[in-house]
């Protein structure tokens, strides 16, 4: 028979990974390949995947994932997905087309939108190209052979579990981020979708996370080499997973660093920013909101530059190189995100003395880009912190970035305050899954552990090496 596990689809803004995962949220195998995306040529700013080479790169990876996690028996089946990405589903059920959310095909009617200020009072975050409504308005405006067969949309993560389980829902957490879900009152909005001349037929029934949809498709199934009666169960956004696996608290700051890195506070009523900074989702429990800013792509600028300079080096060789390096050597700006900032930072680089100096080595770089997404962070929270204050004496910080204890030290640093992770840090938002999943099954009393602190330092020489980064960030802004 083998072990009970779980099999956890993950589909992100850079890469898929299937993962196959105990109740406990012991990774038992894991597969993962990078996002198939194709321009798509009708708009100056748009990306798109096709659904079914999508699905058949899951299935495989699924295949992969099971084949390496030894004899089990597959309980259950869910999926979490980057946000505000969505998949059109046609008359006759069938997938159309993929628009992820660095699918920016709705940019030239942002301005259409009559009154933003009461988008954001009602979907809790300011109007823009990211979100999904405007997504279906550019598919609307300039594919209209495709929209003409657009019956519905789903989120990624629910696009999944159609596939699964033949049964259509949106999760909440994901229709927070669509611009047409009234956040407080935990419902779809006519209001909202009179603001994009959407018809409200569009939308599909919510589902809360952490709830059955049915069993798997006996033909899936039997693709998979899955029993029959696994069950398909409702996941969520992949922010919303990530936070799950921690068990944080409310009032508890989370740090999700990803591809991108929220900054999210819980909370327990629906709260937003009179200077609209803010976004304000649903979480996936019954009742719970998060409060989030957002740094933006650090975590990929931290990926993207370790596979330049430690192609094939793991993160502990970059972290004993960083300690023979200091902070003299060069100073970074990679194009982060600020919430207080009305126009984001799109050209950005390194500055260091010249000539080069013969000790400038790639840790150097590194570093660099450790201070520079530490502080963009550090700005967020402190945006975030305007708007709730946060008084606990620690940060929960979880996701593949922080890997690097010498971003969580800076973080105390800046912050002062205590980071934490958990034993369930690296792969948060899968193993937020598996404990959705025994939620749905009944299964209670699997915790994670704290697995490590770090306590702040120096607070006087880091904010002077703070001030330093914002007047480096200021020179690239005179570039733009």
């Amino acid at each position: 028979m083998g072990q009970d596990a779980y099999l956890i689809i993950d589909v992100g803004t850079g890469n898929v990974r299937v993962a196959v995962v105990e109740p406990s949220g012991t990774v038992l195998g894991v597969a993962r390949a990078d996002m198939p995306y194709e321009r798509d040529e009708a708009y100056p700013e748009s990306i798109y995947f096709d659904p079914d080479h999508l699905w058949q790169l899951i299935v495989g990876l699924a295949k992969t994932a099971l084949a390496d996690s030894g004899t089990v028996q597959i309980r259950a089946i869910t999926a979490t997905s980057q946000r505000e990405g969505i998949v059109a589903i046609g008359k006759a059920g069938q997938s159309l087309i993929g628009m992820p959310n660095i699918d920016h095909r709705g940019r030239e009617w942002e301005d259409s939108i009559a009154d933003k200020n009461r988008v954001y009072q009602l979907a809790g975050r300011y109007p823009t190209s990211l979100f999904s409504a405007l997504k279906l308005v550019g598919l609307r405006e300039r594919r209209k052979a495709l929209w003409s067969e657009t019956a519905t949309f789903l989120s990624i993560s629910d696009w999944v579990q159609y596939q699964l389980s033949g049964t259509a829902r949106y999760e909440h957490s994901q229709a927070s981020e669509t611009l047409l879900y009234d956040v407080a009152a935990k419902q779809w909005s006519a209001e909202l979708c009179g603001f994009f001349d959407l018809d409200t037929d569009l939308l599909p029934p919510l589902q809360g996370a952490g709830t059955v949809l049915g069993p798997v498709l006996p033909g899936m199934g039997a693709e998979l080499g899955i029993p029959s009666d696994a069950q398909v169960v409702v996941g969520g956004a992949d922010t919303q997973l990530a936070i799950r696996s921690l068990q944080p608290s409310v009032d508890d700051v989370v740090i999700v660093s990803g591809t991108t890195t929220p900054i999210i506070k819980l909370v327990d009523q629906y709260l937003t920013d009179e200077q609209q900074r803010t976004w304000t989702n649903r979480h996936i429990d019954e009742t719970g909101f998060i409060l989030e800013t957002n740094a933006g792509v650090t975590g990929l600028n931290y990926q993207r530059l370790k596979a330049i300079f430690y192609p094939n080096e793991s993160y502990e060789v970059i972290e004993t190189e960083l300690a023979g390096t200091d902070h003299s050597n060069c100073v970074a700006a990679l194009g982060s995100l600020l919430a207080d900032e009305k126009t984001p930072l799109i050209r950005g680089g390194f500055l260091f003395n010249t000539p080069v100096s013969h000790q400038l080595t790639r840790a150097d770089f590194v570093r660099a880009t450790l201070w520079d997404m530490a502080c963009s962070i550090y700005e967020n929270y402190r945006s975030l912190c305007a708007v709730t204050p946060h008084t606990e004496s620690y940060v929960w910080t979880c996701g593949g970035g922080m890997q690097s204890r010498t971003l969580r030290q800076y973080l105390a640093n800046l912050t002062q305050k205590t980071v934490r992770i958990r034993n369930t840090y690296q792969q948060a938002s899968v193993v937020g899954g598996a404990f959705l999943c025994n939620d749905a099954l009944g299964i209670s009393g699997m915790a994670p552990v704290t697995e490590d602190e770090v306590q702040p330092e120096e607070p006087e020489r880091f904010q002077q090496l703070y001030e330093a980064w914002k007047k480096t960030r200021n020179v690239f802004k005179t570039m733009q």
